[in-house]
């Protein structure tokens, strides 16, 4: 069995690595594989604590399914943005983005 502290620390590097990619990306697609990035993470911590603190119960990965849900409903409003902007501007890096404020 995996302890879990190895499983804690798989999670925090996925974290830091989402926080990484979305503080230096500039192309909004790779900011959202971040974003997902760092969601995922919080879903692997939702299990292992589930694990750690109820082993019979089951609210952790209710949560972990709930929070899979949202990814997957902001990823989909994400990429029909994108679609738009790039329609309007003919790129999707986040500097041409100003142009969209006026």
């Amino acid at each position: 069995m995996i302890q879990i502290e190895y499983i804690l620390i798989i999670s925090a590097i996925m974290m830091f690595a989402g926080v990484f990619g979305f503080l230096t990306r500039r192309s909004t697609l790779a900011i959202l594989l971040s974003v997902e990035l760092m969601l995922n993470a919080t879903d692997l911590n939702f299990a292992v604590f589930n694990r750690m603190l109820y082993p019979d119960g089951y609210e952790g990965y209710f949560f972990a399914l709930f929070s899979i849900a949202i990814s997957a409903a902001e990823s989909a409003i994400a990429i029909a943005i994108m679609i738009n902007i790039y329609r309007m501007i003919k790129n999707i890096q986040v500097g041409e983005l100003e142009k969209m404020k006026w």
